[in-house]
C-alpha cells in the first residue's frame, strides 16, 4: 500500500486555499460581495478560458475507448442515483436535484486526479479523456437544467450562446477538431486567465464555509451524507463492476478507473450551483466531505488493487 504521505500532498493544496478563503470570509477582507464577484469571476472568465485550451490542446477521440465505457457507466449509475435521492427521498426542485446528481457523480479529474494517478501508478494520461467526457456530455445536461429553470424553455435555444462555459467548450472542441490554434499571445492570455479559476474558485468555496446558514436540518445533512456515500463508494463500485467483469480489462486500466472514479466531488459543481442559486450549500459540503472521505477510499483502492 503507497504510503499515505504521497495521497495527502495532492490534496493539501485544496485544504490550505480553502483555509485562506475562509480567513478571507471571516476577516471580511475583500467585503460583503466578495463571494458572489468571486464566483462570477470563475464561471464568466476564469473557467472558460482553461476549459477551451483544455479542450483545443486534446484530441476529440480520447474517450473512445473501453476504460471510458466502465468510467462513463459508473458515472451514469452515481448521477442516477443522485438525481433519485434529491427528487424522490428529499423532493428538490428541478435545478437542486441536477446539483445533486453533479455532486454525486462529477469526479475532481484535474485537480486530484493528476497528482493522485500519478503517485499511485506513474500516469495520468486518463485525465485527458475523463476531462472531455464530464466537459462535453455531462455539464451541457446539467447546465441546461439549471438555464432552463431560470430562463423558461424557449431560452435554452440560445443557451450555447449565452452561456460562458458551454461557448468555451463548443469553441475548444471546433479547435481540436479543426487542428486550429490560437496566436501565441493570446494563447498565453488564455493560459493566465484559466491558471487563476482553481485557486480562486477553491477561495470562493472557504469563503462560503463562513457565510454558511446556522442550520441546516436533519433532512440536508442527511441528504449530503447520501450524495458523498454516492461519490466515494457506489460510483468505485459501479465502474468496478464493469470494468472488470464485463469488460475484462487489464489490472492496470482496471485500478486507473476505480481510482478516478473515486475521486471526490470537482469545485466546479459548487461554482455553478452558486452562479444559478441552486442547491449550493449541498454542492458546498459535498466538495467537503467527499474530499476528506476520499482520502481514506483512494487509500483501499490503491492497496486492493495496486501492484502487490
Amino acid at each position: 500500500m503507497p504510503s499515505l504521505h504521497p495521497l495527502l500532498s495532492g490534496f493539501a493544496p485544496i485544504w490550505a486555499l480553502t483555509g485562506v478563503g475562509y480567513v478571507v470570509g471571516r476577516t471580511g477582507l475583500l467585503g460583503p460581495h466578495a463571494e458572489v464577484v468571486l464566483n462570477r469571476f470563475v464561471f464568466h472568465v476564469a473557467m472558460p478560458a482553461a476549459l477551451f485550451l483544455m479542450i483545443a490542446r486534446t484530441p476529440l477521440d480520447r474517450f473512445a475507448n473501453p476504460s471510458m465505457l466502465a468510467f462513463a457507466a459508473g458515472t451514469a449509475v452515481a448521477t442516477g442515483l443522485g438525481l433519485f435521492v434529491g427528487r424522490r427521498l428529499f423532493r428538490r426542485k428541478p435545478g437542486e436535484s441536477a446539483i445533486g446528481a453533479m455532486a454525486s457523480g462529477y469526479v475532481n479529474s484535474a485537480n486530484l486526479g493528476i497528482p493522485v494517478t500519478m503517485q499511485v501508478i506513474g500516469d495520468a494520461s486518463f485525465v485527458a479523456p475523463v476531462v472531455l467526457f464530464q466537459i462535453l456530455l455531462v455539464t451541457p445536461v446539467v447546465l441546461a437544467v439549471l438555464d432552463g429553470g431560470a430562463a423558461g424553455r424557449r431560452a435554452l435555444l440560445t443557451l450555447p450562446a449565452r452561456n460562458p462555459i458551454l461557448l468555451a467548450t463548443a469553441l475548444g472542441a471546433v479547435f481540436s477538431a479543426t487542428g486550429m490554434h490560437l496566436p501565441a499571445e493570446l494563447n498565453r492570455s488564455c493560459e493566465l486567465l484559466g491558471g487563476a479559476g482553481v485557486p480562486t474558485a477553491l477561495i470562493t468555496l472557504g469563503i462560503s464555509l463562513h457565510n454558511r446558514p446556522p442550520a441546516e436540518g436533519r433532512s440536508r445533512r442527511a441528504e449530503v451524507g447520501l450524495t458523498v456515500a454516492i461519490k466515494t463508494l457506489v460510483q468505485p463500485l459501479a465502474a468496478l463492476a464493469v470494468a472488470g467483469p464485463l469488460l475484462h480489462l487489464p489490472a492496470h486500466q482496471l485500478l486507473t478507473v476505480v481510482l478516478f472514479s473515486a475521486l471526490p466531488t470537482a469545485q466546479n459543481v459548487y461554482t455553478y450551483a452558486r452562479e444559478y442559486g441552486q442547491g449550493a450549500v449541498l454542492a458546498r459540503d459535498a466538495v467537503l466531505w467527499s474530499t476528506l472521505a476520499s482520502m481514506a477510499t483512494l487509500s483501499v483502492i490503491s492497496w486492493a488493487l495496486g501492484p502487490k
